[in-house]
């Protein structure tokens, strides 16, 4: 009983976390603006996330694996969002 407490914090920690990264999407993809973003950083955060992905998956943490599976996926998101962004400003001129 208690592991199934712990992993339903896990979940609401991960989807509160997720839920950090929507102002930044909306930034990226609505309002086209990418100035000030670290494709760097956001690549290193990407390989933690992978990581903490992994470590998740060898534990048996469902918590881990949905959150880790999700920000991931936001934070593609916004690596793409931002490279399509920069691609048509350097094309647009």
């Amino acid at each position: 009983m208690a592991a199934m407490w712990i992993e339903a914090v896990g979940l609401i920690a991960g989807v509160i976390g997720i839920f950090a990264w929507i102002p930044q999407i909306i930034e990226v993809w609505v309002h086209k603006k990418h100035e000030g973003l670290s494709l760097t950083s956001f690549s290193v955060v990407s390989l933690a996330l992978l990581l903490w992905l992994i470590y998740g998956i060898l534990v048996e943490s469902i918590a881990m694996i949905v959150a880790n599976i999700m920000t991931l996926s936001v934070i593609a998101a916004i690596i793409l969002g931002a490279w399509r962004a920069r691609k048509a400003e350097h094309i647009n001129g």
